[in-house]
C-alpha cells in the first residue's frame, strides 16, 4: 500500500496536471479573463509600491478591458520602479502559493485580506470605469469566497490565483518583451534608461521568473 506521503504527492501532481490542462483549454476564454486582469492589477500595484518605497508616489492606476494597464507613479527610483512590474506580479503569485500552504493562516483569512486590499486600492488609486468596476467586483468576490466558499475549495482557489500570477508574468514577458520588443513596455523604457537592450532585460526577467517559479513548485511538491 502507498504511504500517506506518497498519496499526498500523487494528489499534488494530479492537481497540478489538472490545473495546467484547464489553463491550456481555457486560456483564451472568458473563464480565465478575470484572473488575467487581476494579474495585470498586481503588475501595476507592484510599480506603485516600489515607487512609494523609493520616495515617489502613486497618482493613479488604470486597467483596460484588453488586459492592459498603467501606473502613474512619479518620483522614486526609476530603475527599480520599472523593474517591479513583471517581477512584482511573480512575487505576489509566490506569496499566494505560499499562503495556500501555510498552516497558521487559514485560506479564508488570506482570501478575505486580499479581497479587502483590492477593494481599498481600487477606492484610493484606480481611475476609469472598467478598472473601478473590475476592482470592486473582484475584491468583493474574494471577500465572499473567504466568507462563504467551502473550506475545501479555498486552498485550491488561492493556489490558482498564485500559480496563474506566476505563469502569466512569464507569458507576459515573452509576449510583450521578447516577441514584440518594439512595444513601449517596461523593458523598453528600462532600455532607454540604462542603454541595455529591451530583449536583454526580457531574457533576464524571464530567466529569473522561470527559475524562481520552478524552485517554488519544487518546494511545494516536497512539502505536499
Amino acid at each position: 500500500m502507498p504511504s500517506p506521503e506518497t498519496k499526498s504527492k500523487v494528489r499534488f501532481l494530479a492537481g497540478f496536471a489538472v490545473y495546467f490542462a484547464a489553463l491550456f483549454f481555457l486560456w483564451d476564454t472568458p473563464v480565465l479573463y478575470p484572473l488575467k486582469v487581476f494579474v495585470v492589477m498586481l503588475h501595476e500595484i507592484s510599480h506603485g509600491v516600489v515607487a512609494v518605497a523609493t520616495g515617489g508616489r502613486i497618482e493613479q492606476i488604470q486597467l483596460d478591458r484588453m488586459q492592459g494597464g498603467a501606473c502613474y507613479c512619479p518620483g522614486g527610483n526609476a530603475f527599480l520602479t520599472l523593474s517591479a512590474g513583471y517581477l512584482g506580479s511573480l512575487a505576489w503569485g509566490l506569496l499566494l502559493v505560499a499562503a495556500a500552504g501555510a498552516r497558521r493562516f487559514p485560506p479564508s483569512l488570506t482570501l478575505g485580506t486580499v479581497g479587502a486590499v483590492v477593494v481599498g486600492l481600487t477606492l484610493v488609486y484606480v481611475k476609469g470605469t472598467f478598472g473601478l468596476v473590475f476592482g470592486f467586483a473582484f475584491g468583493a468576490a474574494l471577500l465572499l469566497a473567504g466568507w462563504k466558499l467551502a473550506a475545501r475549495l479555498q486552498k485550491p482557489l488561492l493556489m490558482t490565483l498564485g500559480l496563474t500570477s506566476c505563469l502569466y508574468a512569464i507569458l507576459d514577458i515573452k509576449s510583450d518583451v521578447l516577441d514584440r520588443p518594439e512595444l513601449r513596455s517596461d523593458a523598453r523604457m528600462l532600455a532607454e534608461l540604462t542603454g541595455i537592450s529591451t530583449v536583454t532585460w526580457g531574457v533576464v526577467w524571464i530567466t529569473i521568473a522561470a527559475l524562481v517559479s520552478f524552485l517554488a513548485l519544487r518546494r511545494a511538491y516536497r512539502r505536499a
